[in-house]
């Protein structure tokens, strides 16, 4: 057999030669750290589905967020559990409620984060949709004016990314009037724009306490099977003046965040979901996988398949591994 004259192997000898010619970095500043905000003082209650993830009230979630700003994570997304729930989910835009109150006191606290809140009734609403219903079918435009509602009372709060998760058709556009009508014009939108009808969000909505309690979400979440579709949510809310786009999950859906990377150069956030965290801290609890690697080649992944952000319930200790290998 003839010599090859090309051995890939010369450039994997040494860790040294493999930093200098990767071509995917992770790194803090790539995360987003999701929070679960209650409402009271003194409140951390464990969700059992997704092991080290904890219902916190303000004053809680003030004391986590230290260790991020410390670590350099630059970012959190809010989800609010209300004390109370209506058919309208009018707890929403309650400006007494968990994730405004939380939003005015990380501002104050951490002037310099970003502050992003989840747009969406499905915690809010007595049945666990994302859309006011009516005889069991969910009412796209109702829903918009209470979006717009809940829009409104988060960017007064001092929001600077709200993220609308509902999947309405026209949402966008609706929540961009909205902002720019009141004067939040520099509010900027994080659309939730390809966000499949998954499985894995089981975790989550015991987190949040938003099951839904007849039928499921496919009537406006997306179908699995299709990319195409996918594809044609982007350019709309693109169209509508989305400012960052996100591909929800992240892990099963790669092929999804690449080719939203190659249509657009919007900025692009994927969604690494409760399922897949539980997954991995499930298999990690058993021995069956070595959890940090596991976890940052799973991030890793997720960024090089074209994700310029990743929301992940690992943020922050996956912030503790590459804090301490950048130094």
């Amino acid at each position: 057999m003839p010599y090859p004259q090309e051995r890939p192997r010369r450039l994997r000898r040494s860790a040294a030669i493999r930093r200098m010619v990767r071509e995917t970095e992770l790194r803090v500043t790539d995360l987003i750290c999701p929070f679960f905000v209650v409402g009271g003082r003194n409140i951390k209650t464990a969700v059992p589905a997704m092991p080290g993830i904890c219902q916190l009230s303000v004053d809680n979630l003030l004391q986590e967020v230290k260790e991020l700003q410390v670590l350099g994570l630059p970012a959190v997304l809010l989800f609010g559990l209300p004390g109370r729930k209506d058919a309208l989910g009018s707890g929403a835009w309650d400006r007494e409620g968990p994730v405004p109150q939380a939003v005015q006191a990380l501002k104050d606290a951490y002037p310099e984060l970003v502050v992003i809140t989840d747009v969406c009734l499905c915690g809010y609403t007595e049945n666990g949709h994302c859309g006011v219903t009516q005889k069991g079918q969910i009412q796209n435009d109702l829903t918009l004016e209470l979006l717009a509602k809940i829009a409104l009372c988060h960017a007064a709060a001092g929001a600077d990314i709200i993220a609308p998760s509902d999947m309405m058709d026209g949402r966008v556009g609706a929540l961009r009037a909205a902002l720019d009508g009141e004067g939040y014009s520099e509010v900027a939108i994080l659309s939730y724009a390809v966000k499949y009808a998954s499985a894995f969000y089981g975790p989550f909505r015991q987190a949040a306490d938003c099951a839904p309690s007849f039928g499921d979400r496919t009537t406006y979440q997306l179908d699995p099977a299709n990319g195409r579709e996918a594809m044609r949510e982007v350019v709309l809310d693109l169209q509508e003046g989305a400012d960052l786009l996100m591909v929800k999950p992240a892990l099963p859906y790669l092929d999804i965040v690449r080719r939203v990377r190659e249509a657009s150069s919007c900025p692009l956030v994927a969604y690494n979901v409760s399922g897949e965290y539980a997954m991995l801290k499930a298999a990690a609890e058993r021995g069956w996988l070595e959890e940090r690697r596991a976890v940052l080649e799973t991030l890793l992944c997720i960024k090089r398949a074209g994700a310029d952000l990743i929301i992940t319930y690992h943020a922050l200790e996956a912030a503790r591994w590459l804090w301490a290998e950048e130094r």
